[in-house]
């Protein structure tokens, strides 16, 4: 491999997050109703979504999701209303009471999460879909 191999797909647009579904038509229902959001490309046992210039999958599988940590999330400007609507629509978000984590009305406020972006931490919130995937909302603190 020279040099010029090294950052072979440095430059690929990747589709990283697969969650699974026991029943895809329940998940559908659940992605439309709860989030707004329709599959913009579908194939025998998969939904294809689309969120800004990011895809994810929904796929038909006979495992269960381990659920225990966040297996997709979104960035947003407003969490506060965010989660006020998916409350709204029926979404009921997890519950943290650690020692360095705690959620207040289903956010919670996590220090030092990607300074990178000139956060000073973030805020977040989790939820799971109709599947049991556990889902997440941040919005950085600066």
């Amino acid at each position: 491999m020279d040099a010029n191999d090294r950052n072979l797909l440095g430059g690929a647009r990747s589709a990283a997050t697969r969650l699974p579904a026991q029943d895809l038509e329940r998940a559908r229902r659940f992605y439309s109703e709860k989030l707004g959001l329709e599959p913009v490309d579908e194939r025998p046992g998969g939904l294809l979504y689309r969120c800004g210039d990011s895809e994810f999958a929904v796929f038909r599988s006979t495992g269960a999701s381990p659920g225990t940590f966040t297996q997709m999330g979104w960035q947003v400007d407003d969490i506060e209303a965010v989660v006020t609507e998916l409350k709204r629509r029926g979404v009921v978000f997890e519950t943290v009471d650690l020692p360095e984590l705690r959620t207040q009305d289903g956010i919670a406020e996590i220090e030092g999460n990607y300074p990178s972006k000139g956060a000073r931490g973030e805020r977040g919130a989790w939820f799971r879909d109709s599947e049991g995937n556990m889902l997440g909302i941040g919005q950085p603190l600066t």
